[in-house]
């Protein structure tokens, strides 16, 4: 135990040699402090982070779970990116409203609009509780470990939560060789503040998606409200504006090439240990089975959004969320080729198992052990993703799953009353999300489609067995289509899923005759069967596995390179970045700069089209130059830069913070060139997009005339 923790430390606390690289941990950050100098920082190391008095850590949020935002002011005034806050936006939309395409200001505190569902964590503390975590589940291993690791991490959780209005979180480092204590206060009440219109938070679209250069507006405000002691509070007309300890203080000077640029936000999740094997999987087998059905789900939401607003409305976010990834996925298949990432780390593996015979015997199978439970698992890669992906990508299909548990509860003997009235109530809760997405025209052709693909793709000795018993044996035909378009019809107008007072009465008194007379949850509860007691069962041997060799791996590794800097997987808790602005070369006779300018975004400008439209307040504006304090060196408006920080999904909407601790721009994206970078990182290409400030706030300032906005943050030129 103490050599294990002594490791850890000394994996932490050595200097990087590469400062743009590594998602690092803000309460060791003191350790990078000399590098960080070097680079351009001008701020004491308290400043970054302490749990004693307000330092930058105060200043960040992590935004709805999947995002991060930052305080920009002493009001709770937040600022995250628009696509983080696409969401809220739709939903306080409607066809006569509609926020979403044209933009929304408050001019007051009276104005802004409450974002239900919203909420943001800020964090208190950070500690190490690696030993008692250790202690407390020994040598277990398997459901015995997850067992003694959930009652040792609600102990610990409890323990937090008495001290105060506290969410309390631990996460496992470097694959359960380490477990930190997270500490947060939670805020339900946030309301829209301002956003851009949809042209210019979305300009580009998907085809500027993961590009660059850019010229995307990607921002939208938000204001935290509390209780009148400044507590997290239920939304109440009561509740003032929060008193953040730390906000950021907005710089308009801009920007040069080889400026030091500090990111703190939180990074989702990274596998930068991944072997060899579990790549090249990536490349054949996981990334196509995401990208295929996603992009057939992507091809039949974009015709039906396109004929009717408020079709548009309630799937667009939902389009999105599905879109980024699709497009994430097939970068990443093709920048792993082309970086030969499997070949680097066969390399590096080598290297690993030539060191352990001659050093550490226990770890010398250790990559020929992870070669054997890939090539296990790697039969059934496909229809584990297909599941997911194809199956339940229908939203029909997918509500039928929730009945699998209430099915198989009352085919006891025994049936438990209480267990069956938790079911019900999570079947409600499930009819109400389906519900808030569903588009009938939209879903049978979804339905249809995903059926008919995951006949197709995925092995027939792997297919449930609804295929042959009932769609191919009543309505099988030479025309695949016809035979799938012709059972979806047949489902949707007998499923008691679609009707409520059916769906009510059933709940009422369920019985499993009932559900194996409905087609819809025949064929969903076929689906469920089959995975949850064939295939689920092989993924789960497969990760327990994984799991256990990678965390050896990174113990060996560290063991190993004894004087190397190692940073933990990203997993969603709060991180520094720190880098520079920099410009850089994709390929041979090609030049990026670090900026780009609202000339790019006129040139790029297309009357009419759904991806390149402007406002016509933008146009004006540019006709006249109308570009004020917030002008760039040349005359023109600068509109984005690139970094070389490192960020992955979760970063969205963090601060970009110069060597000053103001906030000079909002990173909203990567670039195509270095999209293995949740599992490789490169130094050459990688890059991280932001919006400048200028941009930001000129489009607050100019177009919509939210005086109130810029008088209320700290603008420093």
């Amino acid at each position: 135990m103490k050599r294990l923790l002594l490791l850890l430390i000394a994996a932490v606390y050595l200097l990087p040699t590469r400062a743009d690289e590594g998602m690092w941990i803000p309460m060791l950050i003191g350790k990078n402090y000399d590098e960080m100098v070097r680079l351009g920082l001008k701020l004491s190391k308290d400043d970054l982070y302490n749990i004693n008095q307000s330092s930058l850590k105060d200043a960040i949020v992590q935004f709805n779970g999947g995002c991060t935002g930052e305080m920009i002011s002493e009001q709770g005034l937040l600022i995250t990116n628009h696509h983080c806050g696409y969401g809220a936006i739709a939903s306080l939309s409607s066809v006569e409203k509609n926020y979403l395409d044209n933009g929304f200001w408050a001019y007051s505190h009276k104005e802004e609009l409450p974002a239900k569902g919203v909420s943001v964590l800020f964090l208190e503390r950070m500690e190490d509780v690696t030993g008692e975590i250790m202690d407390a589940v020994g040598k277990k291993k398997g459901e015995k470990f997850e067992k003694r690791y959930k009652e040792a991490v609600e102990k610990i959780k409890e323990r937090v939560e008495a001290e105060g209005n506290f969410v309390a979180s631990v996460k496992s480092f470097f694959e359960g060789n380490q477990y930190i204590l997270l500490v947060y206060k939670k805020y339900t009440d946030v309301r829209l503040v301002g956003t851009p219109p949809r042209s210019l938070g979305k300009y580009g679209g998907d085809t500027d998606n993961w590009m660059w250069p850019r010229h995307t507006a990607d921002f939208s405000m938000f204001r935290v409200y509390a209780g009148k002691d400044n507590e997290p509070a239920a939304y109440s007309e009561d509740n003032v504006p929060y008193k953040p300890k730390k906000f950021l203080p907005i710089s308009i000077r801009g920007v040069e090439e080889d400026d030091y640029t500090m990111i703190f936000g939180y990074p989702g999740r990274t596998n930068r240990y991944e072997v060899s094997y579990g790549v090249d999987m990536s490349i054949n087998e996981t990334n196509p089975s995401i990208v295929k059905p996603r992009e057939k789900r992507l091809e039949i939401m974009r015709k039906n959004m396109k004929m009717d607003k408020a079709v548009y409305l309630k799937l667009t976010s939902y389009y999105s969320g599905i879109s980024n990834y699709w497009k994430y996925f097939i970068g990443q298949t093709e920048q792993l080729k082309r970086l030969k990432v499997v070949g680097q780390k066969q390399k590096s593996e080598a290297e690993f198992t030539a060191w352990a015979y001659k050093n550490a015997p226990e770890y010398k199978n250790v990559i020929s052990d992870f070669e054997k439970i890939y090539a296990e698992f790697r039969p059934y890669a496909r229809h584990y993703i297909y599941y997911s992906q194809a199956f339940r990508g229908s939203l029909l299909a997918d509500y039928g799953t929730d009945f699998y548990d209430l099915y198989q509860e009352l085919s006891k003997k025994k049936p438990d009353q209480e267990k069956i009235d938790k079911d019900i109530k999570a079947i409600k809760r499930g009819y109400k999300s389906m519900m808030r997405l569903y588009d009938e025209a939209t879903e049978k052709e979804i339905f249809a489609s995903m059926a008919k693909m995951f006949y197709q793709d995925i092995p027939k000795s792997q297919h449930p067995d609804v295929y042959q018993k009932v769609i191919f044996n009543n309505f099988g035909s030479n025309d695949m289509d016809k035979t799938f378009a012709d059972y979806t019809e047949y489902v949707f107008k007998n499923t008691i899923l679609l009707d409520t007072n059916k769906l009510n009465k059933f709940l009422e008194n369920p019985t499993t005759d009932a559900m194996d007379n409905d087609p819809a949850l025949l064929y969903s509860l076929s689906f469920a069967w089959n995975y949850e007691e064939v295939y689920k069962p092989k993924y789960e041997k497969y990760s327990e596995a994984k799991e256990e060799l990678k965390k050896k791996y990174i113990r060996g590794l560290m063991e190993m390179n004894k004087g190397k800097m190692f940073y933990p997987d990203a997993n969603s808790t709060m991180r520094i970045t720190y880098g520079q602005v920099k410009s850089y070369s994709p390929q041979d006779a090609v030049h990026y700069d670090y900026y780009t300018t609202i000339d790019g975004l006129m040139e790029k400008y297309k009357p009419g089209d759904d991806e390149f439209d402007l406002p016509s307040d933008i146009i004006g504006l540019y006709k006249d130059k109308d570009y004020g304090k917030y002008a760039n060196k040349n005359g023109t408006l600068t509109t984005c830069f690139i970094t070389t920080n490192d960020i992955t999904g979760g970063n969205s909407g963090s601060p970009i913070i110069n060597g000053n601790g103001e906030w000079i721009g909002i990173a909203f994206d990567g670039n195509w060139e270095a999209m293995s970078g949740d599992i490789a990182f490169d130094k050459k290409y990688k890059r991280t997009i932001c919006t400048d400030a200028r941009f930001i706030f000129w489009i607050i300032e100019k177009m919509g005339k939210a005086h109130n906005l810029i008088e209320e943050v700290e603008m420093r030129r």
